[in-house]
């Protein structure tokens, strides 16, 4: 009588939801300690644009049934769920240019945006 054990496969962490950087994590603390205390960000993606996809940021009074709570740097942002298979492993920055300033997504998902960059493909 022969008998087969298996070990059971080692399974790969996935990596965080959403990150955030310095620069985003000092914004937002601005954020939320200034015009938008007591609000929480939520983070979600839409239909839209040439390429299909877009972010869509809004403030929320609290978690809401549909969100991932995301904890990074001491604060605290919302990702709504459906949002959440296109934004594994993404990291949010703040960036500051000549003429604009704002949030950005360096997300190891997309596979191109279109030419004014307001849309992305997964």
């Amino acid at each position: 009588m022969s008998t087969t054990t298996t070990t059971p496969r080692k399974t790969r962490a996935l990596p965080p939801l959403m990150t955030l950087s310095d620069a985003a994590a000092e914004r937002l603390r601005r954020l939320y300690g200034s015009g938008e205390h007591g609000k929480l960000l939520r983070i979600s993606v839409n239909t839209k644009g040439c390429s299909g996809l877009a972010y869509d940021m809004s403030w929320a009074d609290e978690p809401g049934p549909g969100d991932e709570v995301v904890k990074d740097k001491d604060l605290t942002v919302l990702v709504d769920r459906k949002a959440s298979l296109f934004l594994i492993g993404t990291t949010m920055d703040y960036e500051v240019k000549a003429l604009e300033s704002g949030f950005t997504f360096i997300n190891p998902n997309e596979k191109g945006r279109c030419g004014c960059g307001e849309s992305f493909h997964v």
